[in-house]
């Protein structure tokens, strides 16, 4: 097997972290990224791994980040993890809707910040997504990227894996001919505490003793992250798919041309422009 250098955002806890010890336990050079510095460093200490730390949140937290990935040799995956589920429409310091920013733009600045370092490296980038893509983003409006109408936290949040499963399509359509192998990946249904900081009904879901209805274990899910970043592109998986368990996950919602990941694209590099 070939060691790879593997670069985990949102691994200080649940399925992040879980696929980093896995990782880990197979010989690969897991880099841990995470938002808690206390959370993270803990995570790090364990696995004998080094760490950074950085909130998606503050766009300049990104780019600082990617600054300190770029001194790396090598970065054979790039796992954008990171995200969350939040109960109220509010906007960032950087003027961008929260839940967009956690769970799209910050990978995608991340992953453009170190495109050279990727197609150097061959690299597989993998973005976390969710089945509340089909849940919630069936009836999508490939317009509304930034949340500005009849906000509902779920509905936001499925919106936002879909976009992840959209910004994979074009990273494929865009960079697949320069060596970079984008796939994205649906976790299941997981036990996580990934909506701690949400309010109301979102925070009741996941911890209160319906999250026991949340069948998958983040050790259970890991093994599906795991399986993608120690695959071999058109061999373990399929370019630009998104995977659940072993075959490709249907999408509702329909963009046979890719006009909408097209235009997801050029407004993240629009609203990313001033940090590269």
């Amino acid at each position: 097997m070939d060691f790879k250098n593997v670069v985990i955002t949102g691994a200080s806890d649940g399925i992040g972290k879980a696929a980093a010890k896995r990782l880990k336990a197979l010989g690969h050079n897991v880099i841990i990224v995470g938002r808690s510095k206390e959370k993270t460093e803990r995570v790090a200490q364990d696995l004998g791994a080094p760490f950074h730390i950085a909130d998606y949140s503050r766009l300049n937290d990104v780019v600082r980040l990617a600054e300190e990935l770029n001194a790396y040799d090598r970065i054979d995956v790039l796992c954008n993890n990171a995200g969350g589920v939040l109960a109220e429409r509010t906007e960032t310091a950087d003027g961008i809707e929260r839940t967009f920013q956690v769970n799209v733009l910050g990978g995608f600045l991340l992953t453009r910040l170190l495109m050279g370092k990727l197609i150097e490296s061959r690299a597989t980038v993998i973005q976390t997504s969710s089945i509340a893509a089909n849940l919630f983003g069936a009836d999508f409006d490939g317009k509304d990227f930034l949340n500005e109408k009849n906000y509902a936290p779920f509905k936001a949040y499925g919106y936002a894996k879909l976009e992840d499963i959209l910004f994979t399509r074009e990273l494929d359509r865009r960079f697949k001919d320069k060596g970079i192998n984008a796939v994205a990946f649906e976790p299941g249904v997981v036990r996580t505490n990934f909506a701690a900081e949400s309010k109301g009904f979102v925070k009741f879901c996941y911890h209160s003793p319906l999250k026991y209805f949340f069948t998958v274990t983040p050790d259970k899910s890991a093994k599906r992250l795991v399986r993608l970043a120690t695959g071999a592109p058109d061999k373990d998986f399929i370019c630009g798919e998104v995977y659940g368990k072993v075959k490709p996950m249907k999408l509702k919602f329909k963009d046979e041309r890719g006009e909408v990941a097209e235009r997801l694209w050029d407004l993240c590099e629009k609203l990313t422009d001033k940090y590269v």
